[in-house]
């Protein structure tokens, strides 16, 4: 597709994702149009590093104010809208749901409703969330264990177990905090919309993704930050919550073209996974972090002795869920039910050829609920044209990269 000379308006473009896409679409001689809450936002880190403060059109607004909304939308005459803008930090939509609501659904209803209103015939991608999922159904075990500890699964998975595994997007939807929650409802709204009136919609159900500029509170980047630490000499500890949860991480850059493809190739109305389609977990992020930094792990064990295991970084492509994908053996481990750790473990030693580095469980990490495993079934959007060229280890490095430019 030729996307010179389009006009794209992106909602959230200070954030993360919204200015590596803006990045990529002003190198394509796009009219990039961002709505941002305030003028100062416009000098945000992610844009000027990106050095592209100066090269999209600023238009100064907020997605609870529909009048706002209206006025982008005049003003930029997108052929395209990629609606990135949310509040996206799950710690805090457990502190605020309120706000957490206000910009991710009705946000999002009132972004809907001035199209509508405006006649505007430009195409729109919700980006959703592969949290939407949440309570995924892995193996018996697991089911029975959280039959135990919420007492009420919804939808319920019936009286034969199968695994839900790999999660395609006719996967029952269980979000497990406010954030997923206002994603569920801001897909609906958009599905809606587009089954009402006829809207050009799109929904993305977008699974967890990162690299360089990462904020600093998302897991990954909490433990890069500190793996750099490490290498600067200024800690020998790594402090971190739940490391047993398994995510499926993709990398910025492979986010971007998934966004690209579905803009340009999907159809209109349905709902599309973007992912890696592979599984690891936050442990190994951290493993294979401090391996990253040029600390060979030899060997990892509770702080009491316990869990011994050596090699724990060795990556084997074994069949899980009828999908072979790169994991450690520690995955394995989590995967085949033979692994976990609580906060009675209090952390991990871990045994490198330079020193001995602590992984510390700090209780204050761990949240009221969490999402155990996320592993996409990519098959829909790679038939329209996506593929992934990224793997797990290329997302370390950029992160430690960044971090290590900071220290210097």
């Amino acid at each position: 597709m030729n996307w010179k000379n389009k006009n794209v308006l992106i909602t959230g473009i200070n954030g993360f994702v919204g200015s590596y896409l803006a990045k990529r679409l002003i190198d394509e001689n796009v009219n990039v149009y961002g709505l941002i809450r305030n003028s100062s936002k416009v000098n945000s880190p992610n844009l000027v590093n990106k050095n592209i403060e100066r090269k999209f059109n600023p238009i100064i607004g907020d997605l609870t104010d529909v009048t706002s909304i209206s006025n982008a939308l005049c003003e930029s005459r997108p052929d395209y809208i990629f609606h990135l803008a949310a509040q996206s930090f799950v710690p805090i939509s457990f502190k605020n749901p309120k706000l957490t609501y206000e910009v991710n659904a009705t946000g999002t209803l009132n972004l809907l409703e001035a199209i509508r209103q405006n006649e505007c015939e430009g195409r729109m991608i919700f980006a959703g969330s592969g949290d939407e999922y949440g309570l995924v159904i892995s193996s018996k075990k697991q089911y029975l264990e959280i039959q135990k500890k919420y007492r009420s699964i919804f939808p319920s998975i019936g009286n034969e177990f199968e695994s839900e595994l790999a999660i395609n997007e006719n996967n029952p939807l269980r979000p497990m905090n406010p954030y997923a929650t206002s994603k569920v409802n801001g897909e609906f709204l958009t599905r809606n919309y587009f089954n009402s009136y006829d809207l050009d919609c799109i929904v993305a159900r977008c699974f967890n993704h990162e690299g360089a500029g990462r904020g600093k509170d998302f897991v990954t980047s909490v433990i890069t930050s500190q793996v750099a630490d490490i290498i600067s000499n200024k800690t020998d500890t790594i402090n971190i919550g739940n490391v047993n949860a398994l995510r499926d991480w993709t990398h910025i850059d492979d986010m971007i073209e998934s966004y690209l493809t579905l803009a340009q190739d999907a159809e209109s109305g349905e709902v599309y996974n973007q992912g890696s389609m592979r599984t690891n977990s936050i442990l190994s992020y951290i493993l294979l972090s401090i391996q990253e930094a040029g600390f060979n792990v030899n060997r990892i064990e509770t702080f009491n002795g316990d869990k011994k295991i050596s090699n724990p970084t060795e990556i084997n492509e074994d069949k899980y869920f009828d999908v072979h994908f790169k994991k450690t053996k520690v995955d394995s481990m989590f995967l085949d039910d033979e692994l976990e750790y609580t906060i009675k473990d209090k952390g991990i030693n871990v045994d490198t050829d330079n020193k001995e580095i602590r992984i510390v469980f700090n209780p204050e990490r761990f949240r009221p609920s969490d999402v155990p495993i996320l592993l996409s079934d990519t098959g829909k959007i790679e038939a329209i044209g996506f593929n992934k060229k990224y793997e797990v280890s290329n997302i370390i490095k950029d992160q430690l990269n960044d971090y290590m430019k900071i220290n210097d």
